[in-house]
C-alpha cells in the first residue's frame, strides 16, 4: 500500500496528528501528505522534554498497539541507541479494561461453551489489565481449582492488524526520506515486530512456551512456572494457574526479609534458562516477578522469549570467561563468530582496540561488584558502533542477562553476580568437552560431509553439461579497483593528448612549406596559429606531468 492510499485511513492521520502535537512535525512534512495544513493548525509542541521523551509519549497516546512497539522495541539495545531504550522501558503496559460484558464474549466465544457449565466463578474486577489483554479470576467447576484467565482484547487484532499494515507501507517511505529511519534500518525493524505481536497475541504459543520452561526447570526449589490448562487454552484465551503474590516492582526491598536469596534465585532462574536449557524469558523486569510468601519467586507473561542453540552457548560461556580473565583477543575471535562478520569488512586493529578499552574499564573493578549485564551491553554497543550486528536471539539474551542483574540488584545491591553464574559455566565448559557432546559434534560434520559426497557427483555432472551446452557464464567483479581505473584514464587521456599535440605540430609544419595566404613575416597565419596553439598544450601536459611528480 502507498503512502497516498494510507493517508485516506482514520488511523493514519491519527498518527500524523500526534506527531505534529509532539514537535515531529518535519517527520510528517517530508511525507508530503494532504490535508497537513489542517492537522498542522493541532501542533503543540514540548520543548521542555527530550527528543526520546517525545516519542515515549507519541507512543502512549496512540495507544495499546504502539506500547506493545515499543516495549517490544526495548527489548532491542542492539538496535536503537541507549536512549530511547531507557525511554521505552518506562513504558507501562497498563490501561483502562474493557467492560466485563465484552471481554466475556471473548471467552465465550473462544471456548465454545456455556461459561457457567465451566467455571463456578468469574469475577468481574481484572486482576491486571494490559495492552493485549487482561486477566480474571475463576473458578474451574469441576475441579474447583482457581485459575487466572488471561483474555484478549476485544478487537485487538483488527487493530494491530491496521496499524501493522500502516507501518508496512509508510516504512519504504520513511527510509527513502529520513536519515534516522535508514540508519536503524525501519524496514527490517517493522518486520521484526510484526513477528513478534502476532506471536504475542497468539496465547497458545505462550502455554507452550511455559509447558517448555515448566519441563526445563523441574526440580528447581523456590521457582513457580503456572501449569497451563490446556484443554480450556485457545488463541485468545490463556487458562493456567492463579498464583498469588505481589510483583516485585511494587515491593520495597527493604521489608523483604531473604533478600539476598531472593535475588540469588531470581538470577539463578533466567541463568539457567540462558546457559543451560537455551530457551529464555526475554523480560525479565521486576513488573514479571511475582514474590510468593516472601521466598519464592513466579515468572509471569511469557509472550516473548529468546532461543540459543547448543554452539552459541558454548561461545557465550567462552566469551565471559574471555572477560573475566581479560583476553582481548579472544573476546575479539568469538564476537565476529557470533557476529558472523567478514573480517575484511572491519577494522581489525581499532575493534581489539576498542575491546581492550572496555575490558581495562570493568577490570578495575571488583569481580564482586562486576556488573556483567552492563558489560554485555557495552560490548553490543561497539559491535554497533563497528555495523556488526547481534542476531535476533542473541540480542534478546544481552538483553535479557542486563534486566535480570539490574532486577536482583535491587533486590541486594550487594550481589556478586560472578560467583552465581561460575557454576553455570564450569558446568556447561565441562559438558561441552563431555564425549556424547564430542560424539554428537562429530556425527553431525559426518553427514554433512556425506551428504556433500553423495550431491557432488551429480553437481560436477550439471555443470560440465552447462559448459557442453554453452549455458555455463562465468561473471567477475572487480572490487577496491577505483585506483587503478583512474590511473588507466589519466594514462589515456594523456596519451590522446599527445597524439592530438603531435598532429597539430606536423599539420602546421606542413602548411609552413606550402606557403598558403595570409602570410605573416613571410610564414602562413595559420601555420603559425597552429605551432603556438601546440606549444600552449605541450606547456600544459608538462606542468601537469611535473606538478604529479609521476616522471
Amino acid at each position: 500500500m502507498d503512502i497516498l492510499a494510507l493517508s485516506r485511513l482514520g488511523r493514519f492521520r491519527d498518527i500524523v496528528a500526534v506527531l505534529f502535537k509532539y514537535g515531529f512535525d518535519d517527520v510528517a512534512e517530508r511525507l508530503q501528505l494532504p490535508g497537513m495544513v489542517l492537522i498542522r493548525k493541532a501542533r503543540a509542541h514540548h520543548p521542555e522534554m527530550s527528543t526520546w521523551e517525545r516519542l515515549r509519549h507519541i507512543l502512549e497516546e496512540l495507544g495499546p498497539t504502539f506500547v506493545k512497539f515499543g516495549q517490544i522495541l526495548s527489548l532491542r539495545g542492539d538496535l536503537l541507541p541507549a536512549g530511547l531504550i531507557i525511554e521505552l522501558e518506562k513504558l507501562q503496559d497498563s490501561v483502562a479494561p474493557v467492560s466485563f460484558e465484552e471481554i466475556m464474549v471473548v471467552l465465550k466465544k473462544a471456548l465454545g461453551e456455556p461459561l457457567d457449565d465451566i467455571f463456578s466463578v468469574i469475577e468481574e474486577e481484572p486482576l491486571a489489565a494490559g495492552s493485549l489483554a487482561q486477566v480474571h479470576r475463576a473458578v474451574l467447576k469441576e475441579e474447583n481449582i482457581p485459575v487466572a484467565l488471561k483474555i484478549r482484547r476485544p478487537d485487538i487484532v483488527r487493530t494491530v492488524e491496521i496499524d501493522l499494515k500502516i507501518l508496512e507501507g509508510a516504512a519504504p517511505y520513511l527510509c527513502e526520506h529520513l536519515e534516522f529511519a535508514r540508519t536503524y534500518d525501519f524496514v527490517n525493524l517493522v518486520k521484526e515486530l510484526k513477528r513478534a505481536l502476532l506471536r504475542e497475541l497468539n496465547f497458545t504459543l505462550e502455554a507452550r512456551n511455559m509447558q517448555i520452561v515448566s519441563q526445563n526447570m523441574a526440580g528447581e526449589k523456590d521457582i513457580i512456572i503456572p501449569e497451563v490448562y490446556e484443554f480450556w487454552t485457545k488463541p485468545s484465551v490463556l487458562t493456567m494457574d492463579l498464583i498469588e503474590g505481589v510483583k516485585l516492582k511494587d515491593l520495597n526491598p527493604e521489608n523483604i526479609a531473604e533478600r539476598e536469596q531472593l535475588a540469588q534465585t531470581g538470577l539463578r532462574v533466567v541463568v539457567k534458562q540462558v546457559l543451560e536449557n537455551g530457551f529464555f524469558h526475554a523480560d525479565p523486569h521486576p513488573g514479571n516477578f511475582l514474590i510468593v510468601d516472601d521466598k519464592e519467586i513466579c515468572l509471569i507473561d511469557w509472550g516473548v522469549v529468546g532461543i540459543l542453540p547448543s554452539e552459541t552457548r558454548y561461545e557465550l560461556v567462552e566469551l565471559i570467561s574471555a572477560i573475566v580473565d581479560m583476553e582481548a583477543e579472544k573476546v575479539f575471535d568469538i564476537l565476529l563468530s557470533l557476529t558472523g562478520a567478514n573480517i575484511i569488512q572491519i577494522n581489525e586493529r581499532l575493534l581489539l582496540r576498542d575491546i581492550l578499552e572496555i575490558l581495562h574499564l570493568y577490570h578495575s573493578v571488583p569481580v564482586g561488584k562486576l556488573d556483567l549485564g552492563q558489560l554485555l551491553m557495552d560490548l553490543n554497543n561497539m559491535l554497533r558502533a563497528h555495523h556488526l550486528k547481534l542476531p535476533s536471539d542473541l540480542a534478546l539474551m544481552f538483553k535479557a542477562m542486563v534486566t535480570v542483574e539490574g532486577t536482583a540488584r535491587q533486590l541486594y545491591p550487594e550481589l556478586n553476580v560472578i560467583a552465581e553464574i561460575e557454576p553455570f559455566i564450569r558446568r556447561l565448559g565441562t559438558e561441552r568437552w563431555k564425549p556424547a557432546q564430542i560424539w554428537r559434534r562429530f556425527a553431525r560434520q559426518l553427514r554433512f560431509y556425506l551428504k556433500l559426497q553423495s550431491n557432488l557427483p551429480g553437481s560436477i555432472q550439471r555443470i560440465l553439461q552447462k559448459v557442453e551446452q554453452g549455458e555455463l557464464n562465468i561473471q567477475f567483479k572487480h572490487e577496491n579497483l577505483g585506483g587503478l581505473q583512474k590511473s588507466l584514464d589519466n594514462v589515456s587521456n594523456r596519451l590522446s593528448f599527445s597524439i592530438i599535440l603531435a598532429s597539430l605540430i606536423i599539420g602546421s609544419s606542413m602548411i609552413i612549406t606550402t606557403g598558403v595566404k595570409p602570410l605573416i613575416f613571410g610564414y602562413p597565419v595559420i601555420g603559425l596559429v597552429g605551432y603556438m596553439i601546440s606549444g600552449i598544450l605541450g606547456l600544459v601536459v608538462v606542468v601537469n606531468i611535473f606538478r604529479s611528480r609521476k616522471f
